[in-house]
């Protein structure tokens, strides 16, 4: 692979990353353009609806264009949908050739957009950077071969995997770094999921907070709640938020404890419950997905962490570890799933990632379970 386009294509990967969080339920896509060695123009995909990154490109780059070669991290689409096809404008600025990251996921438009250009008489290269790109859209590459929301487990936790220091009492266990990360995270996933006791006992506000005057948002805010407990007066229900808050309960939850949420501003979602008695997380996630929602992150407590994993739900984990010991008295990361057959038949994280925020350890990795190839 030439060096060139793996740097043009590391350039327009700079650019998806603006997009992250933004764009759902279309990826994030960016876009360089370059002529005689040259960046002549530069776009990604600011927000579902308005115009995609090639298009962004080549408004930025303008007569430039014309002989150039445009590196895109996401094949340029070859049909109408709320814009007019990437294609189209890309054979009338005179682009010369187009490289590609990847494919286009979609089973119904996948390899559309490179052959239309290649028998139009561009010379197009798929392929660079390949893994980089896909890394970057998982909860749209998800969506669109699942229909549900790509599940990322988060955790602060010390080094023996308890994730709070007393049964029952919530309080941050990671420092003011990780905590930072937590934040940058939930400006980038289209929803955040807790649990009843997560809500009652920590009553949390579930929002996005990012130092420095940054343009954040706040993601959707989703409580399992089978039998409606969670109190009209939570915290999450009573802030300035354009985010809305979404009870998930069971289909014979209390009608009464219904309104007086409802009259609080958030919306009821009843699905079935399991065997357990509790709602149904596979269903829960196919009701996000139909909304849209491509990515959710967990964020506990310990029996909804459990009941995930052991559901073999999970796709990712984001397990920020504190560097010390809690022991007895904490909460453990996962309560209600058991590895029954040891070390030979355990499911081994992959694609780990460790990073240093302050003190704390950031493990970063996909589960077996995930949907991403």
């Amino acid at each position: 692979m030439e060096k060139e386009h793996i740097h043009y294509m590391e350039l327009a990967l700079d650019q998806a990353r603006k997009g992250l969080g933004r764009t759902s339920p279309n990826p994030a896509v960016g876009a360089v353009i370059v002529k005689d060695g040259v960046v002549v123009g530069r776009g990604y995909h600011k927000k579902a609806g308005t115009p995609h990154a090639e298009v962004n490109a080549l408004a930025d780059a303008g007569p430039r264009a014309a002989g150039a070669t445009i590196y895109v991290t996401l094949e340029p689409c070859n049909h109408a949908g709320r814009t007019p096809p990437c294609t189209e404008a890309i054979l009338r600025s005179g682009i010369a050739k187009v490289v590609i990251g990847m494919a286009d996921p979609n089973p119904h438009v996948a390899g559309g957009g490179s052959q239309y250009l290649a028998s139009r008489g561009i010379e197009v290269h798929s392929g660079v950077l390949e893994q980089q790109c896909r890394a970057l859209n998982y909860p749209f590459i998800k969506h669109t071969a699942t229909g549900q929301p790509w599940v990322l487990m988060k955790a602060g936790l010390s080094l023996d995997g308890k994730i709070t220091f007393r049964q029952r009492h919530g309080e941050a266990i990671t420092g003011p770094e990780a905590q930072r990360y937590v934040h940058r995270l939930r400006d980038q996933v289209d929803a955040i999921l807790v649990g009843v006791e997560t809500a009652i006992i920590d009553d949390p506000n579930l929002t996005t907070r990012i130092e420095g005057g940054a343009e954040t948002r706040d993601p959707l805010r989703v409580v399992l709640d089978t039998v409606l407990r969670l109190p009209p007066e939570a915290r999450m229900l009573h802030q300035a938020s354009t985010a809305e808050t979404w009870i998930v309960c069971g289909e014979d939850a209390p009608r009464e404890r219904e309104a007086r949420l409802i009259d609080q501003g958030a919306k009821i979602c009843r699905v079935a419950v399991n065997a357990e008695g509790r709602v149904e997380l596979s269903a829960t996630l196919c009701l996000l997905g139909t909304h849209n929602i491509t990515s959710l992150l967990v964020e506990g407590g310990a029996r909804v962490h459990g009941a995930f994993y052991d559901r073999r739900l999970v796709d990712e984990v984001a397990l920020l570890y504190a560097p010390f010991i809690i022991g007895d008295g904490g909460t453990p990361l996962v309560r209600g799933y058991r590895l029954e057959d040891g070390r030979a038949h355990a499911p081994f994280l992959r694609d780990v990632s460790v990073q240093l925020l302050g003190s704390d350890i950031l493990v970063r990795a996909l589960t077996e379970a995930s949907c991403h190839d």
